[in-house]
């Protein structure tokens, strides 16, 4: 079997694992997706995951496992935060192709690949933007982001572009009922065990919004 095939089928069968439903043509994008990063990966350095294999699972099948916690709607955009190669949010995308998606870094090397992805792609529904998040200043509808610091540190980043609808997801390894307990007084969150097929790693996502 050739390693394009092999590629396919980890995707196809993770994709049914996880209970998602996406076309032969979303899982195609996806697919060209892995590709792009293998071959900008050897100049620009984006991830320290090499391998195709390795990239559809940790990147796109971990990606995809918080599909079913992101808010489905047509009104307002979802923010990535330190999106990196554009992880999560190209992968979102491609899943969520009538929502809107800003992937927010400030590596200018990785929001220059997350824009040509977008184009080679065809991701109308992606905007890209080289900065910080304390010089972000839209309110986004919903904030997705892999988790850089604690779940206190990150909200006091993004507290200035969250409204009282806000909701930041925070994709972390792990997560505990002791790290909720430090959030400040007006916020509330929740986290979930995710199971990624193919990673026997621990992984949570927490959401996060006004109480």
């Amino acid at each position: 079997m050739s390693l394009p095939a092999q590629l396919a089928q980890t995707l196809s069968r993770g994709i049914d694992a996880l209970g998602l439903s996406l076309s032969d043509d979303q899982q195609r994008l996806l697919l060209n997706y892995v590709e792009l990063l293998v071959k900008w990966n050897q100049a620009y350095n984006l991830t320290a995951i090499r391998d195709p294999q390795e990239m559809v699972t940790r990147h796109l099948l971990d990606s995809l496992a918080v599909l079913p916690y992101l808010a489905d709607g047509e009104e307002g955009d979802t923010l990535d935060v330190g999106t990196g190669a554009g992880i999560p949010g190209i992968i979102l995308a491609v899943s969520r192709p009538h929502q809107s998606f800003t992937l927010l870094d400030s590596n200018g090397k990785k929001t220059r690949f997350v824009r040509q992805a977008r184009r080679e792609l065809g991701l109308d529904n992606v905007e890209v933007v080289h900065g910080r998040v304390e010089q972000y200043r839209k309110a986004p509808s919903q904030i997705i982001c892999r988790a850089f610091a604690s779940l206190s540190d990150m909200l006091a980043l993004m507290t200035p572009i969250m409204t009282d609808n806000t909701r930041l997801l925070a994709m972390k390894a792990a997560s505990t009922e002791e790290e909720l307990a430090t959030l400040p007084a007006q916020w509330q969150g929740h986290h979930h065990t995710l199971t990624v097929p193919g990673l026997d790693e621990p992984r949570t996502l927490v959401v996060v919004n006004k109480a």
